[in-house]
């Protein structure tokens, strides 16, 4: 009997193991790293064709405007002034209605004729018809494999993988990991997708705006609802696992801010934007209308079971306000210090920690009780109920770390110019690089080679010490 395979384990796994070194992954970061510069450079170069074309154009509009003297002199016939206009012909002007009757009478014959010969194509259009709506296929979303997803970091713990001419273990850690990378952490559980700002007329904040993209298939996850972002952004985000609960939507990389495109600028900078653009954002107002107050097992199932069923459920449970659509924007923490050192004893740690967030959620307030003195205004309830709110801290638990390439643009689809570290073991899969059979998780063979480099690097300063005392 085969063994169950968990589908989310595959889903994380890289597709193919890479043992050549000419196809390894530092290889294939390198010659990504490299197109994405010929790219640039490209690009750069037509830029400055397209703009020296554009000054020229202009200088040659510039000329010929100014040879307008030139045709100052020129006449276009005689004026309403000349008085000899008795020898020119006379100009008879009538309108083609006399006409209409000579060309009405052979188009009716021909619309009779052809009545008979469209009503037959109608009829065998229609059976051709059915036989083609079941073979055309429905277009791909423009949205569809946007994301720039990051590859599983390859790692080898293997003593006998030596680099006989640098002297430098080959377990699958970046040789420029310290001076070129971007660590990411703690990324949090959830799921990706992309969110999307379209111009709406309103005011910003309460006219929905904006959508989130599925990351394969770009399709729509939720419908579209309001958000204080600017038109025409894109955002790289994570949807929190409980956002139902907590309405948070984590934000880890920006393709474009206000229609400018920021995808092709560096890792570090892309992150700096991120996060001054969305501190500058305004705090968006909790949703309106029908608030639900609803436990968090009644969902879209619970209208097909008994009310009964409630009964056993805690107060504070069935009272738990569950979010239509995420509300905070939060950006995940990055990282420019990736020395063995900071890794060690900062990124890997808050990798594995639980990062806790502060939200604002509506609190059910029950209905005052009226007089036969007051007049109850309608609608009062629901205000008093919308204004009410509390401040909770939210626990996101984190699903590990993520590596970025400083010198790298955004990079659509899949990319070896970001890597993939869970802190979670990958089980079923014994074969890929960095998996034991122990039920060590990615990111636990990754300290491990971290504090072998640190240990290492010591044994190499001791070492010139050493040799400089003798």
């Amino acid at each position: 009997m085969f063994a169950k395979i968990n589908r989310k384990d595959l889903f994380k796994s890289p597709p193919t193991v890479f043992t050549d070194k000419l196809i390894s992954q530092e290889a294939r970061r390198s010659k990504a790293l490299e197109e994405q510069k010929r790219v640039c450079v490209i690009s750069f170069v037509h830029f400055f064709r397209i703009s020296n074309i554009a000054l020229q154009r202009r200088a040659q509009k510039f000329e010929s405007s100014r040879q307008l003297d030139a045709f100052a002199d020129l006449n276009l016939g005689n004026s309403d002034d000349d008085g000899d206009l008795d020898d020119e012909p006379e100009i008879i002007r009538e309108g083609v209605s006399g006409f209409v009757q000579m060309v009405s009478q052979p188009v009716e014959i021909q619309s009779l004729s052809s009545d008979v010969h469209n009503h037959e194509t109608v009829q065998s259009g229609k059976r051709r018809g059915k036989s083609r709506r079941k073979r055309i296929k429905a277009k791909p979303s423009k949205w569809a494999d946007k994301c720039m997803y990051a590859e599983l970091l390859e790692m080898n713990e293997e003593a006998h993988l030596w680099d006989s001419q640098s002297g430098d273990v080959i377990d699958g850690l970046p040789r420029d990991l310290e001076a070129a990378w971007v660590a990411v952490a703690p990324v949090p559980t959830g799921k990706r997708c992309l969110a999307v700002t379209h111009q709406s007329a309103g005011i910003v904040g309460t006219s929905p705006n904006t959508t989130l993209r599925s990351r394969v298939l770009g399709k729509m996850l939720l419908p579209r609802f309001p958000s204080s972002l600017p038109p025409l952004t894109v955002l790289d985000c994570i949807l929190d696992v409980n956002w139902r609960d907590n309405g948070i939507i984590h934000v880890l990389d920006v393709l474009k801010w206000k229609g400018q495109d920021v995808g092709d600028c560096e890792t570090p900078f892309r992150f700096w934007w991120r996060d001054t653009r969305l501190a500058e954002l305004t705090k968006p107002p909790l949703p309106s209308g029908n608030f639900s107050f609803t436990a968090p097992s009644t969902t879209a199932d619970a209208s097909s079971q008994n009310a009964g069923s409630l009964s056993n459920i805690p107060t504070s449970e069935r009272e738990r306000y569950r979010f239509p659509y995420p509300t905070s924007f939060v950006p995940i923490p990055y990282h420019t210090d990736t020395t063995l050192t900071s890794l060690s004893s900062f990124v890997i740690p808050m990798a594995r920690s639980t990062r806790e967030i502060s939200v604002d959620i509506p609190v059910h307030v029950s209905p005052p009780e009226f007089t036969s003195h007051d007049m109850a205004i309608d609608g009062a309830h629901d205000s008093m109920v919308s204004r009410s709110t509390t401040s909770v801290v939210a626990r996101v638990d984190s699903d590990g770390l993520l590596l970025y390439v400083s010198h790298a643009s955004y990079e659509e689809g899949t990319s070896p110019l970001s890597c993939w570290i869970p802190n979670k073991a990958i089980t079923g899969h014994p074969e890929l690089p960095g998996i034991s059979e122990g039920h060590d998780s990615p990111l636990d063979v990754f300290q491990r080679l971290v504090q072998r480099h640190t240990m290492k690097n010591l044994h190499v300063v001791l070492g010139l010490q050493e040799s400089m005392d003798i």
